[in-house]
């Protein structure tokens, strides 16, 4: 007779209380406002005063652009290649001081070189929010049975642009723009300390059996459609991203209200994910990213189209509320369907998206150079989000 053995048990973690979901929440959020709001998107409502006092062109603002969305890509890259989740947790500690040398230190020189470097290594730290931070946030909430959706995470990103706004109007005037990042950088240890303490590290294989985590991976045309579609948000998205401020102060009855444009970005996208995610949820995940593409095309024309104060805030409002969503919903998506190693698989996918945000600037801020404004590289962005949307009506079709 064999003898008896005990039977495997499987365990989960304790669950989690409503007050460490909450803290962990934060900690995400502000991982986004630090490395996304002031060290990536500052550089928006700040380009216009670089140009008036630092002597920054036109065709070099948007080469740093290009230059930050490149360290991004490098970023992106780097997550995508480090193995398990306790070594991802350490590069996301690593990026959120980096993200604090990427904006203070853009006060301390006029030389481009520099703040090449600088928008370089500030582009990599935004990876410890957008693609770090929500992997490890999602890896929590799976691993607590919490509801896998990344809406109140990419909040963060409306919060960083709407702080990054505000940040810049309250220094408008006062400090120059040398003072100014000094003074955000500064500003980042708030956030710093949340992002950094209230995001428990993932536990080390402790023996301890949990349930499988079984990746559901599509098939090679569906991938390579999203992959593409994703690259076109990446367009549509960096496009006015690095340039709506600029267009504003270009335009001579929206002198002033360049900042607050931006403001009326991050507040339109501080609750667009939930929203987003509640339509996905209704609609299916195709249709609302669907929804969320021809809403940034509205909003992309608008700014191209129109030069009034009132459009320009519609145009703002409805940028902040489609893009996040389209960002929020598409991580989600393959989040889902690679629960093992979610970081891993978002970063693979955000190399198209930071292909695009290379790319755009650059293109860009020499079609502005050319024909004076930035219609030309609007119109572009709207062409390419068409493009996007017939990708994704392609993988509906699947």
């Amino acid at each position: 007779m064999r003898s008896a053995m005990p039977s495997a048990i499987i365990q989960t973690e304790p669950t989690a209380s409503n007050l460490d979901a909450a803290k962990v929440m934060i900690a995400g959020v502000a991982s986004m406002i630090l490395t996304v709001g002031l060290a990536r998107f500052l550089y928006t409502p700040l380009l216009p005063v670089m140009q008036a006092q630092a002597h920054l062109s036109t065709v070099a603002g948007g080469w740093l652009a290009t230059i930050n969305y490149a360290g991004y890509m490098t970023g992106t890259l780097l997550a995508a290649s480090v193995g398990g989740l306790r070594t991802k947790f350490h590069l996301y500690r690593a990026l959120l001081l980096v993200a604090l040398v990427g904006t203070a230190g853009m006060g301390l020189t006029t030389n481009l070189a520099l703040w090449a470097v600088l928008r370089f290594i500030a582009g990599m730290s935004s990876v410890a929010g957008l693609l770090l931070g929500s992997g490890l946030v999602l890896n929590w909430l799976l691993r607590h049975g919490r509801r896998l959706e990344l809406g109140v995470h990419f909040g963060g990103v409306g919060l960083g642009i709407a702080v990054s706004g505000l940040l810049a109007i309250a220094m408008a005037g006062w400090l120059d723009w040398a003072d100014q990042w000094l003074v955000a950088g500064a500003f980042g240890v708030l956030f710093l300390i949340p992002a950094w303490v209230w995001l428990p590290a993932p536990p080390a294989h402790d023996g301890i059996h949990r349930p499988a985590m079984v990746d559901r991976p599509p098939s090679h045309r569906w991938m390579t459609l999203f992959t593409l579609a994703y690259f076109c948000a990446g367009v549509g998205y960096v496009v006015s991203a690095t340039f709506i401020v600029a267009i504003a102060a270009h335009q001579p009855q929206l002198r002033g209200f360049g900042n607050l444009v931006w403001v009326v970005v991050g507040l339109a996208a501080m609750p667009s994910c939930p929203l987003w995610d509640r339509m996905a949820r209704r609609t299916g995940d195709i249709p609302a990213l669907l929804a969320a593409f021809a809403m940034l095309i509205v909003a992309i024309m608008l700014s191209a189209t129109n030069k009034g104060l009132a459009a320009s805030m519609v145009s703002a409002a409805l940028y902040g509320a489609s893009f996040n969503g389209i960002t929020s919903m598409t991580l989600s998506i393959i989040g889902r369907l690679y629960p093992s190693n979610p970081a891993k698989a978002m970063a693979r996918l955000t190399i198209s998206f930071g292909a695009a945000q290379i790319i755009a600037p650059a293109v860009s801020g020499y079609i502005a150079a050319f024909t004076g404004s930035y219609r030309g590289a609007l119109f572009m962005a709207a062409a390419t989000m068409a493009a996007g949307m017939v990708f994704l009506a392609a993988i509906r079709r699947e």
